[in-house]
């Protein structure tokens, strides 16, 4: 559900292969989200804040908290993702076409991707 044009709450699923890890840790300029594990196990970090999430595990990150997640784990993570409002469909296919271009993804062309739909990146790294 794409709720972007109209500055609608929007809803996707998130799958994580194991040892993902992308994308790199962010906040939402205008966003707040939550996610709901479906399966597996997602790490999730908040502010520095790490936390291991199983299925039926819900977590709220605010607009404006830096956040990450990744699958450390064995298994696929299955997610089920509200941003509100929604920074739109767009984002996810350009930032797949950067992650699935082959080899590492180009973190610096990501991060463009980023930008442009509202995703700040912290000026120092952070762990995800």
């Amino acid at each position: 559900m794409d709720g972007s044009h109209e500055r609608q709450p929007g809803m996707f699923e998130m799958i994580l292969p194991p040892a993902s890890n992308v994308p790199p840790p962010h906040s939402h300029k205008h966003s707040d989200e939550v996610l709901y594990v479906l399966e597996g196990r997602l790490r999730h970090v908040i502010d520095g804040v790490v936390r291991d999430l199983g299925p039926g595990d819900t977590i709220f990150t605010p607009r404006g908290a830096v956040h990450g997640f990744s699958n450390p784990f064995a298994e696929t993570v299955r997610t089920l993702t509200v941003l509100t409002p929604d920074i739109g469909a767009d984002y996810f296919r350009e930032a797949a076409e950067v992650v699935n271009a082959g080899g590492p993804p180009d973190r610096n062309r990501l991060a463009e991707v980023m930008m442009r739909h509202g995703l700040v990146l912290p000026r120092s790294p952070v762990a995800a």
